[in-house]
């Protein structure tokens, strides 16, 4: 076989609780993390909770990622080679790669891991379809066999989507993708210890001191990975002011997601920064459930949509921080390259059209159930602004607020509300999750198999099979013009804005990435 590719390495305190009983010079060597919820689900293959999205990047890795200008770098991997006529990639591992258990990493655990996450994940599913086989030449080379060239290949094992390819043991990664997993045996720059996992309340990480970081330098998802502190707790506080306060304090090192009202008094703390999570920001969504009434006809959600106006969301995310936020009427993330404003007349923002709309739809009364999160700052205002909206609307409509964690858990019921399921939910995404149409979870109709809402449509996944092979980026521009129309058109979700969502960290700590995610590594404290 003739190789023609090759990817190198240059590519308030006291009411706190308090589980950890640990030293002062222990605790030097620990990072307090507040998470932006409640970690309940600990499997980020079974979930795309950015919360469990968060625990997976502290302790696993993955064979190639990218920097912040999208470069595929490899990771785990030492490089890669690809047939002449692009459809078989061997990908070699770097050597001495061990899991937590000690156990070496083989291209064994990366295909079956690989395998997992793509019987999940939006931008998976059309990799399984090309995907002839996931096999392995030898204990350190990945053999991957395609049934046609596929170009987005590396880069979807790069980047992933809402949820990551991380690298589990190959026991592990054989678990059905729809079942949640039992050993969190990872590959990463900390090891879970589940005895110290204590649900609502903290979570705790050690250092994996076999872990190998690459040579160069940390840059989002790529680089060198180092760990410079022995434990990384995570602290469970559900209310923002308490967690603000442990900030101030210094009981806290770091809270991923900060209240909007709360931002103000934080900038002005003397040793507290406000950076962002995300520089791309991120885009709010009103998820209907496609498979009961009232939201499996298409009429009434675009009645709903026509009533949504972005400006109430948005000021209730951010606390009317103009600066912070941006009307956006588009399902793709405006000012990116995809990001056409296709919806302006799809969503007037027109509540009496959207009301005799709505009755013209046949709405006969039928019950609307949102589940809503009540400790999650920059979800739970959307659900409050819908509830008002749909009752003005005359919509007979229940809001059944708990917290994320239960939230999670119901979203995945296909239930009719009668037996504990939805009919509409909140969430949203980083712009760069859902930067093109393959990787978009609410855009794709992919029915029982998609995110969800479950919202099928074959003309949608027609035109996504032909942006996969399209050639050039004018092509892929106009086939995403085509999906977005038609999104408007069958409403699989309503899009409510961008906006950006703040971090805060103590001044004295120094590395941490304003990414996509809550990154552990890298970050250093100055005394």
């Amino acid at each position: 076989m003739q190789r023609r590719t090759f990817l190198t390495s240059g590519l308030a305190a006291t009411a706190l609780p308090y589980r950890f009983a640990i030293a002062q010079s222990a605790r030097a060597r620990t990072l307090r993390f507040v998470p932006q919820a409640n970690l309940t689900l600990l499997d980020p293959i079974f979930t795309t909770a950015l919360v469990t999205v968060n625990h997976g990047w502290a302790i696993y890795d993955l064979l190639f990622s990218v920097n912040k200008q999208y470069d595929i770098k490899p990771q785990m991997a030492e490089g890669y080679s690809l047939s002449d006529d692009g459809r078989t990639y061997l990908i070699r591992l770097r050597e001495g790669l061990q899991f937590h258990n000690g156990e070496p990493v083989r291209a064994q655990d990366c295909a079956a891991s690989l395998r997992r996450w793509a019987v999940r994940e939006t931008i998976g599913q059309s990799l399984l379809e090309a995907v002839d086989t996931w096999g392995v030449q030898d204990d350190r080379t990945l053999k991957i066999a395609l049934k046609y060239p596929l170009p987005i290949f590396l880069e979807a094992i790069a980047r992933g989507g809402a949820s990551v390819p991380f690298i589990m043991p190959e026991h592990v990664a054989k678990t059905d993708p729809y079942k949640q997993i039992a050993d969190f045996t990872g590959s990463g720059p900390f090891k879970f210890i589940k005895d110290e996992f204590v649900p609502g309340s903290s979570v705790l990480y050690v250092k994996h001191d076999s872990y190998i970081p690459r040579p160069e330098p940390a840059d989002w998802t790529s680089g060198g990975k180092v760990a410079h502190f022995d434990r990384l707790e995570w602290r469970i506080i559900p209310d923002s002011a308490t967690a603000a306060a442990a900030l101030q304090s210094g009981e806290v090192d770091w809270c991923d997601q900060v209240q909007a009202d709360l931002v103000p008094v934080l900038r002005r703390h003397p040793n507290v920064v406000i950076g962002s999570s995300n520089p791309l920001g991120f885009n709010g969504v009103l998820r209907f459930n496609h498979l009961h009434p009232p939201f499996n006809n298409a009429a009434i959600r675009r009645a709903v949509m026509m009533a949504v106006d972005q400006t109430d969301y948005l000021t209730a995310i951010t606390g009317n921080d103009r600066d912070s936020f941006r009307i956006c009427k588009s399902f793709m993330p405006c000012g990116m390259l995809y990001g056409k404003e296709l919806g302006t007349t799809a969503m007037p923002g027109d509540f009496h059209t959207a009301r005799a709309a709505l009755k013209a739809a046949g709405y006969a009364g039928e019950k609307v159930v949102i589940i809503n999160p009540t400790d999650f700052v920059t979800i739970a205002p959307m659900g409050d602004v819908t509830y008002d909206l749909l009752k003005r609307l005359g919509m007979n409509v229940d809001m059944v607020a708990t917290d994320w964690g239960t939230v999670t858990q119901r979203r995945a019921s296909k239930e009719p509300i009668e037996r504990g399921g939805w009919s509409i939910l909140h969430t949203w995404a980083p712009s760069n999750v859902i930067s093109t149409v393959v990787e978009h979870p609410f855009l794709r109709g992919l029915g029982s198999t998609g995110w969800f809402g479950w919202y099928g449509d074959a003309e949608t996944e027609r035109l996504t099979r032909t942006w996969l092979q399209a050639t050039t980026q004018d092509e892929r521009i106009a086939i995403t013009d085509a999906i977005h129309a038609r999104a408007f058109e069958t409403v699989p979700a309503i899009p409510l804005g961008q906006f950006q969502i703040r971090t805060a960290y103590r001044k004295n700590l120094t590395g941490l990435i304003e990414a996509t995610g809550a990154f552990p590594w890298n970050i250093r404290r100055l005394e």
